[in-house]
């Protein structure tokens, strides 16, 4: 692999030095029938209890639910606005997300590592009813970071 640029690096230390701990950052949206089929469509995800209305309403969870992954993703949408490149993530599902649902992901820049140069994070999603639906953990570093805090 080649060497980056010296413009690059500069790059990379002004969003390492622009980003601190304890950071935090909000998301919300509501899942659609719509973001479920995209996301269905381009993963291949076509598991009955994402598809499939009659095995869903048979099943505990009485309807559909969304792909974890889908729900998951939000903190890309945020590391895409700060810039920021994953190395790790680990997700708990704790209870599911169904279509029409709002959910709020906050994510929180825990830790600074400066010797690996990565930050470690954590995120939080909770549904429009105030319970935590999904929790996750993740690292990596920041590239450009364009998004106000």
């Amino acid at each position: 692999m080649a060497g980056a640029t010296p413009e690059f690096k500069e790059q990379l230390q002004k969003a390492w030095d622009s980003l601190p701990a304890g950071a935090v950052f909000n998301y919300r949206r509501t899942f659609t029938e719509g973001d479920v089929a995209l996301f269905c469509g381009v993963t291949g995800d076509f598991n009955p209890y994402h598809q499939d209305d009659t095995f869903a309403e048979q099943s505990w969870f009485g309807r559909r639910i969304i792909p974890g992954l889908l729900t998951g993703s939000m903190i890309t949408h945020m590391g895409g606005l700060i810039g920021f490149l994953a190395r790790e993530m680990t997700f708990q599902f704790i209870v599911p997300v169904y279509i029409g649902d709002t959910i709020t992901c906050t994510i929180t820049m825990r830790e600074k590592d400066e010797v690996r140069r990565i930050f470690l994070a954590e995120a939080s999603y909770v549904n429009q009813d105030g319970m935590e639906v999904v929790r996750a953990t993740f690292n990596g570093f920041p590239a450009n970071v364009r998004l106000a805090r």
